[in-house]
């Protein structure tokens, strides 16, 4: 018999009863579920770029428990509770989309109608700048990707690649800069490569490229390839940390050129 959200809601209320409950689920909070709550985002993540579709459904089911187990904690204190949930995104939706919902007309992409509809949703709230609201547990390039995007709704952004292709290359000859004076000043050195990754992430902006995306696929194919290098190593009967650059960088591009 297939199971409905009201069958998850009971559980998560049974877990938390005080007398008959899980103690491990009784005594956790907003804050301690966090954690758990940004690892199973990624483990979503991680499901859809290994494109294991059988496993998703258990992915996105433990995603979506952690949502239940913050409505439960609310519903304790009286504060929401999974229905209110629903309601905002559901209101919230039908108001960013009016193209799709209501009688208007599309004003420019869909991409910059939804900025600006949220844009406006913002100053509603009273808030002081264009960037509040912006979590600061995002990972770091998923934030300089969204605090640009931010600045860049009212304006504050470059016209055209060129410039922000000539601002990644200024960062990265003020980084080497630093690292050629006489005396490398770690605390600055940082600094300036935080710069630089800064400017990276306009970059990948400006191409419309998730730079959270970007990186984990560049993880993958190191890892990858680092783990071919490994198999070939072995089969040749070395050891990785008795060869030179030069030998582990052919059998690097041996893996290379076998992907071609």
């Amino acid at each position: 018999m297939t199971k409905k959200v009201s069958d998850l809601l009971s559980i998560m209320e049974r877990l938390r009863d005080p007398g008959f409950g899980c103690s491990w689920d009784i005594k956790q909070t907003y804050a301690s579920i966090v954690p758990f709550t940004l690892e199973e985002a990624y483990e979503v993540a991680d499901t859809i770029e290994r494109e294991s579709w059988d496993e998703l459904p258990d992915e996105l089911g433990d995603l979506l428990f952690q949502v239940v187990f913050y409505c439960q904690i609310a519903k304790e204190e009286g504060r929401f509770e999974f229905d209110d949930v629903v309601q905002r995104i559901h209101d919230k939706l039908i108001r960013r989309h009016p193209h799709v919902f209501e009688d208007a007309k599309l004003q420019g992409s869909e991409q910059a109608n939804w900025e600006k509809l949220k844009f406006t949703e913002r100053k509603k709230k009273s808030q002081d700048s264009v960037l509040d609201d912006i979590p600061i547990a995002l990972p770091a390039l998923s934030r300089a990707h969204k605090i640009q995007k931010r600045a860049a709704s009212i304006g504050f952004d470059w016209d055209n690649i060129n410039d922000v292709s000539a601002k990644v290359t200024e960062e990265l000859q003020e980084v080497m800069e630093e690292v050629e004076q006489p005396s490398v000043d770690k605390e600055r050195l940082k600094d300036e490569l935080g710069d630089l990754f800064f400017s990276v992430v306009n970059l990948a902006r400006h191409l419309e490229v998730e730079p959270e995306e970007a990186i984990r696929q560049a993880n993958h194919k190191f890892e990858t390839r680092f783990r071919q290098v490994e198999v070939a190593v072995i089969q040749d009967n070395k050891v990785m940390s008795e060869l030179n650059l030069e030998q582990l960088d052919s059998y690097w591009n041996s893996v290379k050129n076998s992907e071609k």
